[in-house]
């Protein structure tokens, strides 16, 4: 079965991109190559359980089970030392990133506390664009009574826009529900 996103992806932004940039070939419309959601848990250092915890929560709300990730070199002032543990990461490609993305825009964003829309300033220059979440909570799959500490996320959807431009009107057209100036 088809993702609700993909389906009007094919059916409606892919022509409407195709008209209002008038590109030649259809191969050239942007479309989605993958979503990274990452989760840094800087007090995996002193409690491992954290990372545990962590590694859980992105499980649930992604369906896909993450990647921990190491620190790349020694931090002194952070007491962090080369090859330590410090987060966890997901890349969803294919039916499992519509499903997210389709999650994340209409249900877990909407609930977000005075929520006005997302920032329309967090392209890369790439066109992929940069999303911060402060809590876990908002997505409707992680129990509030099994949380144990409240952690953010950073989302990264990475399309195959040229210019940031493109991936705007792209994402708008998806329906992210960017910030009305």
């Amino acid at each position: 079965m088809e993702s609700r996103l993909k389906e009007k992806y094919d059916g409606e932004v892919k022509g409407f991109l195709m008209d209002t940039f008038e590109y030649k070939n259809v191969m050239q419309v942007p479309k989605l190559e993958k979503i990274i959601v990452n989760i840094g848990v800087g007090e995996a250092k002193d409690n491992p359980k954290a990372l545990e915890s962590a590694v859980k929560d992105l499980r649930t709300i992604t369906g896909q089970a993450p990647m921990v990730t190491h620190a790349k070199k020694s931090i002194a002032n952070f007491k962090l030392r080369e090859g330590q543990k410090i987060g966890c990461k997901v890349t969803l490609r294919g039916q499992k990133m519509y499903d997210f993305l389709d999650k994340l825009m209409n249900i877990a964003l909407p609930r977000v506390r005075d929520f006005r829309g997302v920032s329309k300033t967090a392209f890369d220059g790439r066109g992929n664009y940069s999303l911060g979440i402060k809590e876990q909570l908002i997505f409707p799959e992680i129990e509030y009574d099994e949380v144990d500490a409240l952690r953010g996320m950073n989302v990264v959807i990475v399309t195959t826009a040229e210019t940031d431009e493109e991936a705007k009107v792209f994402l708008e057209k998806m329906g992210m529900p960017f910030t009305k100036e």
